[in-house]
């Protein structure tokens, strides 16, 4: 091969190269370009308000259940027997914690991902609370089950074992889900409106707002005036069911199985977006520091007790501004995966619920007369044709829609 030949070869694999970084460099200004990120962030908040609004579970009257969450739930809030027992349970979930907490920080998060896995955003301390609270709903889960070994020795303790029910409707359990999501999303999508309006990334995005926004306490008095606001507003409107998403919508925007299931889809993947938008995704190394929302400071430090016979150094928990805001959306990343598996696995006879026509959901009004039904008492034909002796009407005629 010539001098000439190898020289084009080289400038055609430099020229190949320097492509790819245009394009990759493109990618990234427009993927992670401000009106991106407020788009992803809002977005989510929207889709998680029309699937709570579409999805018929939120009307179930039935015992709501979730896998590993459902458990912990039993475990800790419901299904507390009498005497001894109740003891039991309580010092078996105190350890489950205090041991959860202990394998997130040490095994987990300091020998796992510090040493093994070596992941720059797992450095030092960064994350440890959000791998403590995972590791501890996981300690959580095992002990349940070891404390259902324990019942086992008695046959009257059966009705108390903790399972994946929760001991809740499914419509209230969504409410709560509905807000939680809410405050998850908000804060979320607050906190990366006021990141792009505090850093210079787009120094050509956004100036009069910028100049506005980091004028004196406008942030603060802003963030807590909207949360607020809105907050007392969303939850008067979920709690209350004051507006009727199927009064509004009319048969507008029909949903079945299949299309809340893409919904619940897009939703998981815009929680991930939100996090790999950040300009410091994937190591957050950068040495830019996010604000609380609501507060003038980027970080949070409590200092813990200090019992100097025990421990020799000072303790303190540290929670740094991008910590709090991606800890909240793998909160809510928790909830979303439940609305999720709703969606794939949903059949109706589960929820207290049956078809009707129309292809329309009906649901079951009194939670007591569903353990009294099996699948074939749920269908339209049934319920339509039989009557009910306390109120000499047709079943379906208590149900809604």
């Amino acid at each position: 091969m010539s001098s000439q030949s190898l020289h084009d070869c080289l400038r055609g694999r430099c020229l190949g190269v320097l492509r790819r970084m245009e394009i990759i460099g493109r990618f990234r200004y427009y993927f992670q370009h401000p009106w991106s990120r407020l788009l992803v962030s809002y977005l989510v908040t929207f889709f998680n308000f029309l699937i709570f609004a579409e999805d018929p579970v939120s009307h179930s009257q039935k015992e709501a259940h979730m896998s590993v969450v459902g458990n912990c739930f039993s475990f800790i809030i419901s299904k507390y027997p009498a005497g001894f027992w109740s003891v039991l349970k309580v010092l078996l979930w105190v350890l489950a914690i205090i041991c959860g907490l202990i394998a997130g920080k040490f095994i987990f998060h300091r020998r796992l991902f510090g040493r093994v896995l070596r992941l720059k955003m797992f450095r030092e301390d960064h994350g440890s609370w959000m791998t403590m609270f995972f590791s501890t709903i996981l300690s959580l889960f095992i002990f349940s089950h070891i404390y259902n070994l324990l019942l086992l020795m008695s046959v009257r303790m059966r009705p108390y074992m903790v399972t994946e029910y929760m001991g809740i409707r499914n419509e209230s359990f969504m409410k709560m889900a509905a807000v939680g999501t809410w405050m998850g999303d908000f804060v979320t999508a607050w906190m990366v409106t006021d990141m792009m309006l505090q850093d210079t990334h787009y120094p050509d995005w956004g100036r009069t707002a910028r100049h506005l926004w980091r004028q004196g306490h406008n942030r603060i008095v802003l963030f807590w005036t909207v949360l607020i606001c809105l907050t007392s507003v969303v939850v008067l409107v979920i709690s209350t069911d004051w507006i009727r998403w199927d009064n509004l919508n009319r048969g507008f925007l029909p949903s079945d199985e299949v299309s809340r299931a893409f919904l619940a889809s897009f939703i998981l993947v815009f929680d991930l977006l939100i996090v790999m938008q950040d300009w410091e995704f994937p190591h957050f190394m950068g040495d830019l520091d996010m604000n609380l929302p609501g507060l003038s400071t980027t970080q949070l430090k409590i200092r813990l007790p200090v019992c100097k016979r025990i421990f020799k150094e000072e303790y303190h928990i540290h929670i740094t501004g991008k910590w709090f805001n991606y800890g909240i959306i793998f909160l809510v990343l928790i909830l979303d995966l439940n609305m999720w598996k709703n969606q794939i696995f949903y059949k109706p006879y589960e929820y207290g619920q049956y078809v009707g026509p129309g292809e329309k959901i009906y649901t079951v009004e009194d939670p007591d007369t569903l353990q009294d039904f099996n699948r074939s008492m749920l269908t339209w034909e049934w319920r339509s044709t039989n009557i009910d002796p306390r109120t000499n009407q047709t079943f379906n005629q208590s149900n809604a829609i």
